[in-house]
């Protein structure tokens, strides 16, 4: 089964995805799928991966060219996310992070000067980028953080921790909200960037996850970590204004990779059905086999036209609140349900690492957590739609 990428209106924009596709694939069978199990079982982040990756454009999709960059939209983008995770998801993921979270809030909300000087590193991969804004006692509750910026002369001292970063050990880059106000204050917190060698900012430890090993989840902590203030992204007190507007395009992100998460799953087990046999013929010949891969099928071109139409919307510069988060919370549950399905359809085989149902069991769960729980995308969803 192909990627479920609808046909567009650009007959340039279709080539591109095409040759996007092609690319990955050859660049995955090469230098992914090789090392999926080790990676996983060793919880290696493959950073020397992510510099290839920005050697074929993929780590700086949403970049202008003229800053480095590829210069390509979200429908492109979303293809991208997709063939990665079909593969293996945890790569996606930490492209996704790098792409439309750190590198995006710069691009969108950064100075000239800042432009400049991170986004052409961070479109090459030459640079990772992480973005911080969970803590461990506020995840969806952003407005009550207690990471703590301190205006100090021309500089400013950040006080605090994240939790739950992604990239955030090997990222030379990172975007940190911060709070400048009072709690709960919608114009009380302040983004900045900080680069990983600076003084008072260091990585606590590594989280021994369930799934998306590859990618690396890590605590960071700040003890009188002092910048200038020409590393402040945007005016004072408009960071969670600019990390609503950065999520908005980051569950885009997170859809694309349930989608391919979920089409993983699915070809693994069609595959397999096709290929074991009992009582005399292929699994798929059961009607009971073959309605299940009918429903994932089913479910995957859903949540494909969903995210794609997203992106779409984002393409066109309209507001994509309300399409985020439909399509990343319909992706991230269907890329749980497509997955347990696959193993059910393995057996026994789907219970063990030899073959590939379990990991894309194990990588799904993450998508109904990550950049807004599925509790929090029906929040938003219930809010957009009673607004009138």
């Amino acid at each position: 089964m192909d990627t479920p990428t609808p046909a567009g209106t650009n007959s340039h924009s279709d080539e591109i995805c095409n040759l996007i596709k092609e690319t990955i694939r050859d660049f995955a069978a090469l230098h992914i799928k090789p090392n999926i199990r080790s990676w996983d079982e060793q919880q290696h982040f493959p950073k020397d991966i992510f510099k290839a990756m920005g050697d074929l454009g993929l780590m700086g999709m949403l970049v202008p060219e003229a800053l480095g960059g590829a210069g390509l939209g979200y429908r492109e983008y979303v293809t991208a996310i997709v063939e990665l995770a079909k593969v293996d998801p945890s790569v996606a993921l930490s492209m996704a992070a790098h792409n439309s979270l750190c590198t995006n809030h710069i691009f969108m909300f950064g100075s000239d000067e800042q432009k400049a000087k991170y986004l052409p590193e961070l479109a090459s991969g030459r640079s990772v980028g992480a973005w911080g804004l969970t803590e461990p006692n506020t995840g969806s509750d952003a407005g009550n953080m207690r990471t703590v910026a301190v205006k100090d002369g021309n500089d400013w001292v950040i006080n605090g921790s994240k939790n739950f970063i992604t990239n955030g050990k090997s990222a030379d880059v990172t975007v940190v909200m911060t709070r400048t106000g009072e709690p709960g204050d919608k114009h009380g917190a302040t983004a900045f960037v900080i680069e990983n060698n600076t003084k008072g900012f260091t990585s606590g430890r590594k989280e021994d996850k369930l799934g998306m090993r590859a990618s690396e989840t890590v605590e960071l902590i700040f003890q009188d970590c002092r910048i200038p203030d020409n590393q402040r992204l945007g005016e004072v007190g408009d960071g969670f204004i600019q990390s609503l507007k950065v999520l908005d395009g980051g569950r885009i992100s997170i859809a694309a990779l349930g989608v391919g998460t979920a089409l993983g799953a699915y070809e693994a087990a069609l595959a397999y059905s096709k290929e074991r046999r009992q009582f005399g013929k292929a699994i798929c010949d059961f009607q009971a086999i073959a309605f299940k891969l009918a429903d994932m099928y089913t479910d995957v071109q859903a949540s494909s036209l969903l995210t794609f139409h997203a992106a779409a919307l984002k393409d066109a510069g309209e507001k994509v609140t309300l399409a985020s988060s439909v399509a990343k919370y319909h992706s991230s549950e269907t890329a749980v349900r497509v997955a347990n399905e696959a193993v059910q359809i393995f057996g026994g085989y789907g219970f063990v690492k030899d073959y590939p149902a379990e990991k894309f069991y194990r990588d799904s769960k993450l998508c109904t957590i990550g950049e807004g729980t599925s509790e929090i995308q029906k929040m938003v969803i219930s809010k957009e739609i009673l607004k009138n």
